[in-house]
């Protein structure tokens, strides 16, 4: 606990406000990354994994570019995984 004290004194905030950021950084690191994981964007994973940005590049994420195609792998898939669902339901009509 003094430790924490002590690098609140340094930064000249109290520890209270420090704590507030940590676990705000916290709350949208592991949203970042639940979303990157699950839509399958390694790049995005890794970047948001070993940056920190108080928040702001994982909310960028989440908010902008996850919405755009992240890039050709996952692209290729989706159409993938879209041929596997179509042939499944072509089996289950017959």
């Amino acid at each position: 606990m003094d430790y924490l004290n002590e690098l609140a004194a340094q930064l000249g905030v109290s520890l209270w406000l420090l704590v507030v950021i940590f676990i705000w950084s916290a709350v949208w690191k592991l949203m970042a990354l639940w979303k990157s994981a699950r839509k399958e964007h390694l790049v995005w994973f890794i970047v948001l994994a070993l940056f920190n940005s108080v928040g702001i590049l994982e909310i960028l994420y989440i908010y902008i570019f996850s919405e755009k195609p992240c890039c050709k792998l996952s692209k290729k898939q989706s159409t993938t995984k879209n041929k596997k669902l179509e042939k499944k339901s072509r089996k289950k009509r017959k």
